[in-house]
């Protein structure tokens, strides 16, 4: 049997969600006559309904190696033309990425000729570098911790340290071979 051929005319919505172990694009195509739904992430056809009586409605997944729960709801809006919403763990994109943004750093840098990003999710300390989750060994210091981890030949370590005002809490700098990563 022959793949499916993509059709661009039934493509409806797409979106890049940053998530720990990468940036994921999330395309959905919406077939208005035939209520086909079909929800590609990473290039990758993961869910496919050919006929759907219902037009409206809502389909769920899971994105990434943390399999985050996701949802993409159609709505209509006025005659034939209709709204398409991602949700990530229950909440708009929008609001999923202000709430990642206070509870993860990401840095990206150039190493060893590649573009490297490293993610701290600052609630369990874990780090990610280009999707992989990093073996990690912490360390109490008189400036306040650090989190050290291997990439390949490259020591690297992320310091936390107060900034002196509640409202802004811990600051976070990432060292490679010693040398501070500035922030992008």
């Amino acid at each position: 049997m022959a793949p499916k051929k993509k059709s661009l005319d039934d493509l409806v919505a797409t979106w890049e969600v940053a998530l720990s172990d990468g940036v994921h694009k999330i395309e959905f195509e919406h077939g208005t006559t035939s209520g086909k739904r079909v929800i590609v992430v990473d290039g990758k056809e993961i869910r496919r309904n050919d006929w759907m009586f219902k037009l409206v409605g809502s389909e769920d997944f899971v994105i990434g190696k943390q399999k985050v729960k996701a949802s993409i709801s159609i709505d209509a809006c006025s005659g034939f033309a209709y709204e398409y919403t991602l949700q990530i763990e229950g909440k708009t994109l929008k609001k999923f990425m202000e709430n990642k943004s206070k509870t993860s750093k990401a840095w990206t840098l150039h190493l060893d000729g590649q573009d490297t990003r490293i993610v701290l999710e600052k609630d369990t300390m874990d780090v990610w570098c280009n999707g992989d989750k990093m073996e990690t060994a912490g360390e109490f210091t008189d400036e306040g911790t650090e989190t050290h981890f291997e990439m390949g030949n490259h020591s690297c370590f992320i310091k936390a340290i107060s900034s002196g005002n509640r409202r802004d809490g811990l600051l976070h700098t990432l060292h490679v071979d010693d040398r501070l990563i500035p922030e992008k």
